[in-house]
């Protein structure tokens, strides 16, 4: 039940990612504490400065009205650029800041990937361990075959049925419910190994072997060992009641036929016309599935990156084993921004994100979008920096942004 996050060829290739093992290279997650260049002004590319070409571009958007949202960029988890455009909730007059809580997508699927290395480094789980070792009922063909290795980094050969776009869910349970069953509806299309095309599975299945290894319910898992230990006070995996509330949460805009902008969860009647994600609605979710999406804040995600970084959440081994690169994508890359934006040297799948090698440096990145919303985050470990767009309309071009985002920090033309 993952809420995917491509729309068109472009954005199926900026999100898809993929792997089998491939060498024990990893993108290099470095310690926060290595910032000897903190001080040194001169490290700051002039385009990433405030002022600089990703600042007026971004503001460029917003008064064109193409841009409702934040943008960040961070380096050693200090702020070198915040802007904030547009309207968080246009009926309540709620402008977007810093510190607004916007949908994730697909970008906060790698939480899952964490919560199972945690799971593993603590000894409760292996990589090797299949399916069937911590859930029953699935079939054979899965339980015995498809490892939480396959899943992680997409190569489990499995396909998922389709979701029911039109249901508005009324409770948690309503929710899990949903998904379980719809995981355990999954086929095998092709042999364990072989890459697959975002099926909803890989992330659904290691989401439920959280919930059997660590005794919680996803959710209340990675608030408590993800969110918290991060110090990310403004995210979390929001009810639809919150999302209706809470002003420090975005409202997503959906385009309609007349060219109108509505608000998903003020119109649950209402859906997208993308054709990738026709008719859905991400406010007809009570809450998004275990595995996906959630609310975060542009900070807290600069926090998450440095919580990746200085050991908050993974011993260096295991953050190293996340980001490590699995699979190469072929030529365009199979993901990642060597799809269509910015050229990368060298592109991987990872586990639950996409790596790749930008002008002779390491970027680790995770894209969502869904009806309404758009979020990115960027990971450069080898300068430090950190890249965050969220925004809360359709419309977006959200490509173009990543493209210009990484063009500024690591000098690709």
């Amino acid at each position: 039940m993952a809420s995917e996050s491509a729309g068109g060829i472009g954005r199926r290739r900026l999100l898809g990612w993929g792997g089998l093992t491939a060498g024990a290279l990893a993108a290099g997650l470095r310690p926060s504490s290595a910032r000897a260049d903190e001080a040194d002004t001169t490290a700051i590319p002039p385009d990433a400065r405030p002022g600089g070409a990703y600042d007026k571009y971004v503001a460029k958007l917003a008064a064109e009205g193409k841009f409702s949202g934040v943008v960040m960029l961070a380096r050693h988890g200090r702020t070198v650029l915040s802007r904030s455009y547009g309207m968080a909730d246009r009926e309540k007059g709620v402008r977007n800041d810093e510190n607004t809580a916007f949908n994730l997508s697909s970008a906060g699927k790698p939480f899952g990937a964490v919560a199972i290395l945690q799971l593993a480094q603590q000894g409760k789980l292996r990589l090797s361990d299949t399916v069937g070792a911590h859930l029953t009922g699935f079939a054979p063909e899965i339980a015995d075959r498809v490892t939480l290795h396959h899943l992680l980094s997409g190569t489990s050969g499995l396909s998922s049925p389709d979701e029911d776009l039109q249901r508005v869910y009324q409770s948690r349970d309503e929710v899990h419910d949903y998904c379980e069953k719809w995981a355990r509806e999954s086929k095998v299309e092709a042999p364990p190994g072989t890459p697959t095309d975002h099926a909803g599975a890989e992330v659904a299945i290691p989401a439920l072997i959280v919930e059997a290894v660590s005794g919680m319910p996803y959710w209340d898992y990675v608030e408590q060992n993800i969110f918290k230990r991060c110090g990310m006070t403004g995210t979390a995996f929001y009810t639809r009641p919150q999302w209706l509330t809470d002003q420090h949460i975005a409202h997503s805009y959906m385009r309609q036929s007349d060219g109108s902008l509505v608000d998903c969860v003020r119109n649950l009647d209402k859906g997208s016309l993308d054709p990738y994600q026709l008719g859905k609605n991400p406010g007809r979710n009570f809450i998004d599935p275990p595995g996906d999406g959630g609310f975060a804040t542009a900070p807290d995600l600069v926090r998450f990156a440095t919580g990746l970084a200085d050991g908050t959440l993974l011993d260096r081994h295991y953050a190293e084993l996340l980001t490590g690169p699995k699979i190469p994508h072929g030529p365009q890359g199979g993901g990642g921004l060597a799809a269509g934006s910015v050229p990368a040297e060298a592109s991987f799948g990872a586990y639950s994100v996409p790596v790749s090698i930008i002008n002779g440096q390491w970027l680790i990145e995770r894209a969502g979008v869904n009806p309404g919303s758009a979020a990115n985050w960027n990971i450069y470990p080898d300068t430090g920096w950190v890249g965050i767009i969220l925004a809360n309309t359709d419309g977006v071009p959200f490509i173009d942004l990543i493209q210009r985002e990484t063009q500024a920090i690591t000098g690709q033309s």
